[in-house]
């Protein structure tokens, strides 16, 4: 997400950038001026509004899909428990980035509606509005139906009035051991400022009694301690089913704290104590074109995202009116920012049950396989040789990718090693297999994005961590953010040189490989070897390519090239060849993108389009998007992957890869589309994939004419697709008996 408004890079800037080697990106910076030019440009020619769906909007129906799986009796119940804390830590994120972006632009006095016709004041409105029926309803469903359900099957979550006298002296003690010893009230009076609340923080407003004077003192609820505290021991004991397991109850932290509070405040009376939680502003300001170093800029934003301006106040409707008021004059925020809301706050807290040993309660374990091409061959560069490799992620196993990093780092033969990284998250056997190779003395470049919001810090620990062991860093690009995902591996054979390519739609992260769905690609082709290594010299050096051979790449040719694609199977449809395209994506949200495929619409080219998220193309609008189908599938794993398969008059074509349609990703970022030519790979994708996504009538959304979703149900007679679940039962694409494939 970007903020309201993105200033241009100016092309004459050729500012070093910061980092490993400190190499000029005048090439890079000239390409995101182009592109930001490109996109200024198209914004004259706006598309009739009752064709787009609000940005923001479908951001937020993409929560209440999510909410849909919290009510799903079908689930586990600890997942049901799960998804509640999903939509709870993105809601949050929402007012963060989006919220934060339309107060400012309301602040600056901006009247300029949206494509959809919507003011930024509209908009604001209309989330606000949303956002806290959406946070009431968590409420409702975490104490209506997930408490009761948790209680029934031995998950005891109490209120501190519940406890009885063991479970009281236990967390008495526990509270005088672990928890007081971490808090630190803080006053506020004439000698003493209004405390800083931090974002995303769990606090207390405590009313003392001081000399006859009413006092207000805050206490932050530490998020070092469980937000749900176990009480005790698990016990023995029968669920509600009469199935004997362990109980576990737990108590809220800040119901502990709020129930020992006098201890904190000895000599005078507390006469009341009330939560409330606030959300801040997240979004960083970078300013690279004048920041000496890059990576001191990424620091310094990731410290002041705790002091951005409050976005929102959530309170209890048990806190008096002056202590709100009190509140609301120093957080200086608008009453509008306040949600009211009934029962725990932050429940983004409750993930922490996903911890409780009860496999009954879960989905059952995630055991992924080996891609079929590369089970029984212990040589991985072989097997590449022979055909290139598909992986389905978390279908299959992230172990081969990080084996053939490990190889790539032992082997004697292979002289060199180069990868992005945006997301690799913490304890990476990714980074370790690099500086691995980097203490064998290959040669290592590593492009680490440290502006992957919310990853900064994790992203800057292991950029230093690589550079220390004398890693060639890279610390992002001026303009650009680098979200590609390649790692390319030059290996000695014979007298040769041959390129090995990893190409993924997902990051190089093997937590977020077992929960989301991606596809990658290995590949020993030539010219995308020869692409791979064209990339790298753009990412790190003064090239400046215009075109690659086989790769698409933001902001080079990706978005021109997409438009091509798509105009091209209009033309097939126009000449009676027919037309269809299938687009599997997180988002679309590019109005330069939704024109083609309207168009394309027009001429009768079938258009699926398979958008977890945000989709602004509103289909079956008569006279324009009757052929657009638009399917969100929401289940157990989030979908990742993007694919753009085009039937081409029977020459298919299909591209894989890291880009979403959406301006941020066409323009502003580096991005990589990569095609899979193999035919059986390319009908496994058809057939296999996109087909089952298509099929699905378990876990899909199709939306209406009017840009609401409904959830798709069997018909009657017609078998149940839960598409996860079919490719986690059979993920591999088959491999011929050969090892080639036939005619």
């Amino acid at each position: 997400m970007q903020s309201p408004a993105e200033p241009a890079v100016p092309p004459e800037v050729v500012s070093p950038r910061a980092g490993g080697d400190g190499a000029p990106a005048a090439g890079v910076a000239a390409d995101a001026a182009a592109a930001v030019a490109r996109d200024l440009a198209a914004d004259t020619a706006k598309l009739d509004p009752g064709l787009l769906v609000n940005r923001e909007l479908s951001l937020l129906a993409f929560q209440w899909r999510v909410f849909e799986e919290v009510n799903d009796p079908s689930n586990p119940l600890l997942e049901r428990v799960r998804f509640l804390s999903i939509v709870a830590a993105n809601l949050d994120e929402l007012f963060m980035i989006r919220v934060a972006g339309l107060e400012q632009q309301v602040a600056a006095g901006l009247t300029e509606p949206s494509s959809d016709g919507l003011t930024p004041l509209q908009q604001l409105t209309e989330l606000r509005r949303e956002t806290l029926r959406l946070t009431r309803a968590l409420g409702a469903a975490w104490q209506d139906e997930l408490l009761p359900a948790l209680d029934a099957a031995g998950i005891h979550v109490l209120d501190h009035p519940q406890l009885d006298p063991k479970q009281a002296s236990w967390a008495r003690t526990y509270f005088d051991e672990m928890v007081m010893p971490v808090l630190t009230p803080l006053a506020f009076d004439p000698g003493r400022p209004f405390p800083h609340i931090s974002n995303l923080s769990l606090n207390l407003a405590v009313l003392v009694e001081d000399e006859g004077i009413d006092r207000f003192a805050r206490i932050k609820v530490p998020d070092t301690l469980p937000r749900l505290v176990p009480i005790g021991r698990a016990t023995g004991g029968l669920d509600g089913s009469g199935t004997a397991h362990r109980h576990h109850a737990f108590v809220w932290l800040e119901q502990l704290v709020a129930a020992h509070v006098e201890r904190l405040f000895p000599g005078v009376k507390v006469k009341g104590v009330h939560p409330f939680h606030v959300t801040r502003d997240a979004e960083m300001e970078l300013q690279e074109l004048e920041a000496a170093d890059l990576l001191a800029s990424v620091e310094h934003g990731v410290r002041e995202r705790r002091f951005g301006s409050v976005v929102r106040l959530v309170v209890t409707p048990g806190m008096p009116d002056h202590i709100r008021d009190l509140l609301v004059h120093n957080l200086e925020i608008q009453p509008r920012n306040i949600h009211v809301v009934e029962g725990p706050l932050a429940l983004s807290g409750v993930s922490s049950l996903a911890s409780v040993e009860r496999s009954d309660l879960k989905f059952p374990p995630l055991f992924p396989a080996v891609p079929a091409a590369l089970r029984g061959d212990d040589d991985v560069f072989a097997a590449i040789r022979r055909r290139d490799v598909l992986i389905h992620h978390p279908f299959e196993s992230f172990g081969p990718v990080v084996e053939f990093l490990r190889a790539a780092a032992r082997d004697p033969d292979v002289l060199a090693i180069k990868m992005t990284l945006y997301r690799v998250g913490r304890n990476s056997p990714v980074v370790e297999a690099l500086l691995e190779a980097n203490q064998n003395r290959k040669q290592v470049a590593v492009l680490v994005e440290l502006k992957a919001r919310f990853d900064e810090e994790s992203n800057i620990g292991w950029a230093k961590a690589l550079e220390a062991d004398g890693v060639h860093v890279i610390y992002g690009l001026l303009g650009l953010k680098t979200h590609s995902k390649i790692a390319l591996v030059v290996r000695r054979e014979g007298e040769r040189l041959a390129r090995y390519v990893h190409l993924s739609t997902g990051n190089y992260n093997p937590f977020t490989a077992a929960v989301y769905t991606d596809l990658g690609l290995f590949t020993a082709d030539e010219e995308i070897g020869e692409d791979a290594t064209q990339l790298f010299n753009y990412l790190t050096g003064y090239a400046h390519p215009r075109e690659f051979r086989r790769l698409l790449v933001a902001p080079v040719n990706l978005r021109e090239r997409l438009v091509e694609l798509i105009e091209r199977e209009t033309e097939h449809a126009r000449a009676g060849r027919g037309g269809h395209l299938v687009f599997k994506v997180n988002a679309l949200a590019d109005e330069r993108m939704v024109e083609p495929l309207v168009r394309a619409s027009r001429a009768g080219v079938q258009v699926d389009l398979l958008v977890r998220g945000i989709c602004c193309l509103r289909p079956g609008v008569p006279g324009a998007t009757e052929n657009v189908r638009v399917t969100s599938v929401v289940g157990r794993f989030l979908e990742h992957s993007r694919i753009f398969w085009f039937r081409n008059a029977g020459a298919e074509e299909v591209y894989l890869g890291s880009a979403d349609l959406m301006r941020r990703n066409l323009s502003r970022r580096v991005e990589v589309l990569f095609p899979v030519t193999d035919p059986a790979l390319v009908r496994h994708l058809r057939d296999r994939v996109l087909a089952t996504y298509l099929a699905d009538n378990r876990r899909a959304r199709r939306m209406r004419a009017d840009g609401e979703y409904e959830r798709i149900r069997p018909a009657d007679g017609e078998p149940p697709v839960d598409a996860q679940a079919r490719l986690l039962a059979s993920p591999s694409a088959p491999v011929p008996p050969d090892g080639r494939d036939g005619p």
